[in-house]
């Protein structure tokens, strides 16, 4: 079985990247990347960018706001993360354009089974685990104010806070430090079918609807590099064009290579129907998203972006239509 799954991922390879492509690969592209299912795709690049011309050299970070301050450093070339860092890190001065959107949603409240917490309203007097300034924070103080609930750290408010890294945060609901979470995927996946976390839901119902995974590149790199630029994109959307019509093959690595077989089948199907492949962004959504973390207070940005002076699709435009996906 396992030949045969090496042999699809050969076969997805080649088939999304053109049999007769020759590859120098002597190109550096430095790709700054977190550690979730959903961001897969992205990872892949780097597997079959010999084929694109370029080498992908990939770091995972904890977080995206990790990643902004990576690229701040001049460390990265692209950075992989969810909305929320993108727009802080433009607003705080990071030199980047957003050029793609590589997955929707990935957000998902979870309760201890116990608690029968059914709806946000239950919330209240509960403590609630979040990463802070992550797009789950964002979703969850959206949810709390449609819902006229107060929130903050300290003890007083309607729902107590408990700020803490993605990878803490299972374990926090698991040993009752916090009666709920909004977490990320497949983290959140993993809670259910392990029993010790039941779904509230799933939160798309604001104005941000299914948060878009963001796709960065340093102007720099986007204005001067256009040739690896071009290069880059068109292996993103042949990356994600595989695992997308490949479902075994993106499982495969992302189980097995991302995640050294630490989430099961089931945990990465679950995920993966929270947080599709995709491909597209559009400055309307990102717009939205920078309002709404204006208003809950998420970032607290001094000058929020414009989206329009920074969301570019023309590179993911031309390697879409290229590709024939348009």
């Amino acid at each position: 079985m396992t030949k045969l799954f090496n042999n699809i991922l050969i076969a997805a390879s080649l088939l999304a990247t053109g049999a007769g492509v020759t590859a120098t690969a002597n190109e550096v592209v430095r790709l700054g990347n977190l550690k979730f299912a959903h961001f897969g795709a992205v990872s892949y690049i780097k597997e079959i960018a010999p084929k694109c011309g370029i080498r992908v050299e990939e770091k995972v970070f904890p977080k995206g706001l990790d990643v902004m301050q990576a690229i701040i450093a001049g460390e990265l070339d692209v950075g992989a993360t969810a909305s929320e860092a993108a727009i802080s890190g433009r607003a705080g001065g990071a030199p980047i354009v957003a050029v793609a959107g590589f997955a929707r949603g990935g957000a998902r409240l979870v309760a201890r089974p116990e608690l029968n917490i059914r709806s946000v309203a239950q919330l209240k007097g509960k403590r609630v685990g979040v990463t802070r300034g992550a797009i789950q924070e964002v979703l969850l103080m959206a949810q709390l104010a449609k819902h006229g609930l107060t929130s903050d750290p300290a003890p007083g408010k309607d729902v107590q806070l408990v700020f803490l890294p993605y990878a803490d945060l299972n374990g926090a609901l698991l040993g009752k430090q916090i009666d709920a979470m909004m977490q990320s995927e497949p983290q959140s996946s993993q809670a259910i079918n392990k029993g010790y976390g039941a779904e509230v839901l799933k939160p798309y119902d604001t104005p941000i609807g299914e948060p878009v995974r963001t796709m960065v590149m340093t102007e720099k790199f986007y204005r001067e590099r256009r040739p690896v630029a071009e290069k880059f994109m068109r292996c993103f959307v042949e990356a994600t064009r595989t695992f997308i019509d490949h479902p075994a093959v993106a499982e495969k690595y992302v189980r097995e290579v991302i995640f050294k077989n630490q989430i099961t089948s089931d945990d990465f199907q679950d995920a993966i129907r929270n947080s599709p492949y995709s491909y597209e962004i559009t400055p309307q959504h990102i717009q939205v998203t920078t309002d709404t973390m204006v208003k809950t207070g998420v970032g607290r940005m001094a000058r929020p972006p414009l989206a329009k002076d920074w969301v570019r699709t023309d590179l993911l435009d031309a390697a879409m239509a290229d590709l024939k996906l348009r």
